[in-house]
């Protein structure tokens, strides 16, 4: 969203408050239809209005006459291009049943796969690239504390392999981890879909359960350990029946990728289309590093993006990076002694951590803060 607009208005108690005050204003994604509201006196000069509802007798030609410009909700999407706020298990999840997934997660991937995945025509590709803009506001509102109103958040990544299974060891060491990491004050950011990256969800979600607890969570995971076994969205949802109130984390997924479900233990899902920009955006709001676990081309793949945001302070500045996996990550894959030693030549190996225990993982990423290149 363009900051140099005096207010962004992107709820209806924000937008009640300006009492029809609404010049240069953004007004994102509203239903006004119900609100009470004296339109004829509306001050709107230099307002844009997104995909807004306006009752019957409010026209674009009456707004636009009043100097507003107005760009409206396009027909028959099963997502909103406009949405001003990120979405929600809950929201994702609508429609799902043990005996039928028909979710809103569902129908939306469907539709993205029927009106050209590869090759959108352009008011559908207009509507994609809308709605991931809308995604990247929500996500920065949220990171900036104004979603939760807590203040600007510290955001590690944990990136990692999707089929590893909930009973892999890895799977435990990253849900201890996030948990460690979420106490200390840390935000975690991850993929969205299941193996690590629910994982690192899951510990988020359980920071302030004991270890009697998440073991307990662990257990009731293993039941159905990887996405395609059945009852495995029914085993994450007994875990939060077990436990409603967890602290918060992003999942950051796509459909590009087909319809792999969006994890349950992330408060917060900022799903894109583009996996591009997608992909490039979770690396780089990890300002405060990212921890690797086990995976196999997309995680190698997620190492040297980040690298290469490190190489060349994309950001203005290098973040630590840990590996957790001395075998994989060392002998089997070589990717650490080639980071480190391309990392030397521009002075920020001392931010490379290849370990194969949990409390050195959460050590170094808490004793490295981002440092100017």
């Amino acid at each position: 969203m363009n900051r140099g607009y005096v207010r962004e208005l992107d709820s209806l108690l924000a937008f009640s408050r300006q009492g029809g005050q609404l010049s240069h204003a953004i007004v994102q994604g509203l239903d006004l239809r119900e609100i009470d509201l004296e339109w004829a006196s509306l001050c709107c000069n230099g307002t844009v209005f997104l995909g807004c509802q306006f009752p019957e007798e409010v026209g674009i030609d009456f707004l636009t006459e009043r100097g507003a410009t107005v760009i409206p909700a396009f027909p028959e999407l099963p997502y909103d291009p406009f949405r001003p706020r990120l979405y929600s298990r809950a929201e994702l999840m609508e429609g799902w049943t043990p005996e039928e997934d028909s979710s809103v997660d569902k129908r939306i991937y469907e539709h993205f796969l029927g009106h050209g995945r590869e090759n959108p025509g352009v008011l559908e590709a207009l509507s994609q690239r809308v709605h991931d803009h809308a995604i990247d506001d929500a996500l920065q509102d949220l990171l900036e504390g104004r979603t939760e109103g807590d203040g600007a958040k510290k955001v590690i990544g944990i990136m990692g392999g999707h089929k590893t299974p909930r009973t892999d060891p890895f799977y435990k060491k990253v849900a201890r981890i996030a948990q460690e990491l979420t106490r200390a004050g840390y935000f975690i950011a991850t993929g969205g879909g299941p193996g690590i990256m629910e994982a690192a969800n899951l510990g988020a979600f359980l920071a302030e359960v004991s270890e009697e607890e998440l073991e307990g969570a662990l257990t009731t995971l293993s039941h159905a350990p990887v996405y395609t076994d059945g009852g495995y969205m029914q085993a994450a949802q007994e875990v939060l029946d077990m436990f409603r109130h967890g602290r918060s984390s992003v999942a950051v997924p796509t459909w590009f990728y087909g319809h792999e479900p969006s994890n349950l233990f992330s408060v917060h899902i900022a799903k894109y289309f583009s996996n591009s920009l997608r992909e490039d955006g979770l690396l780089a709001i990890a300002m405060h590093g990212i921890l690797f676990a086990p995976g196999s081309a997309g995680t190698t793949q997620e190492v040297f993006q980040d690298a290469t945001q490190n190489h060349y302070a994309t950001y203005g500045q290098v973040s630590p990076m840990v590996f957790l996996g001395e075998e994989h990550f060392g002998k089997k894959t070589l990717i650490f002694e080639c980071l480190r030693r391309q990392a030397a030549a521009k002075g920020y190996d001392d931010y490379l951590w290849l370990t194969e225990q949990e409390a050195e993982a959460v050590a170094f990423l808490t004793s490295h803060p981002p440092r100017e290149p």
